[in-house]
């Protein structure tokens, strides 16, 4: 029998990959109770390798689940130039994930910022894609942060903002009451990614805004980002301990609040001294 290009890349991922990829990917979905009989849920896909498995994933428990949902594949262009919007539609349609595509202005608008253009990039899209997956009727968000992402923005929240600060697995969204945010691959790693979409002999686009192209005509290496420089520390520690990824990850589940002298309760600061204070005044 012969099978599509889609279909092997699907049995690649049940069978060849099913430990690294399909695994986790169900566990973090179970472990987090992510989806609820009834959803809708807009599976946001950038064109990147992350996404575009979330994609195919998605797709396959959809055809397996017991639980009934739904599924939108949404595709926000934000200025894609036309070789990458090119590649995201061939892409899509290789691996038979019917798209639909909304378009916005949105690397016009962040290639005037300059302090953090990155960060004002990440919000614009997410407000987009909550406002557009609300349009759709979707009560849910699917975005392709993965392990490495959670460890990278912990790691990169205390070395340069300095918090402790992590990704959550699940959000309920503050700005549009009735949505929330779920990371399905949140315990996937993305070296597992990256070996099945080479396995497939798939080509994916990188972040494609024009801030990145910048960075990557300096031969210097000026224009490498902050998380590029954790991915390289993470590496580094991996080799005396290959275990540090999941130390961290493990952490994050295992957080001693009293331990910290300063910490956020209901959304306001609330000092070690304060909470001093307050023991003291229950044993007097």
């Amino acid at each position: 029998m012969h099978l599509t290009f889609a279909e092997m890349a699907e049995r690649s991922i049940s069978k060849r990959f099913r430990s690294k990829l399909w695994s986790p990917f169900v566990s973090a979905i179970k472990t987090y109770r992510m989806i609820d009989a009834g959803d809708k849920i807009a599976v946001c896909i950038s064109g990147g390798k992350d996404s575009m498995l979330l994609a195919k994933m998605m797709q396959m428990l959809h055809r397996y689940t017991e639980k009934p949902f739904e599924l939108k594949f949404l595709v926000m262009d934000p200025g894609y130039n036309p070789q990458n919007r090119e590649k995201i539609e061939a892409n899509a349609e290789r691996l038979e994930i019917p798209i639909t595509i909304f378009e916005t202005d949105i690397f016009e608008q962040t290639d005037k910022v300059e302090h953090s253009p990155c960060y004002v990039c990440a919000r614009m899209r997410r407000g987009h894609l909550y406002s557009q997956a609300r349009k759709l009727g979707c009560n849910k968000i699917a975005l392709g942060h993965h392990f490495s992402d959670v460890i990278e923005t912990t790691v990169m929240s205390m070395f340069y903002a300095s918090q402790l600060q992590g990704m959550l697995p699940m959000l309920r969204s503050q700005n549009y009451p009735g949505m929330t945010l779920i990371r399905p691959l949140y315990k996937i790693h993305e070296d597992d990614i990256i070996a099945w979409s080479r396995a497939n002999n798939l080509n994916f686009i990188q972040c494609a805004c024009r801030f990145t192209e910048k960075n990557f005509e300096n031969e210097d290496g000026s224009g490498s980002s902050k998380r590029q420089e954790v991915k390289e520390i993470i590496r580094k520690l991996k080799r005396d301990n290959p275990n540090i990824e999941k130390s961290i990850f493990n952490s994050l589940h295992a957080v001693c609040i009293e331990t910290f002298p300063g910490f956020k309760a209901n959304g306001k600061p609330h000092s070690f001294l304060e909470r001093f204070d307050e023991e003291n005044s229950e044993l007097s």
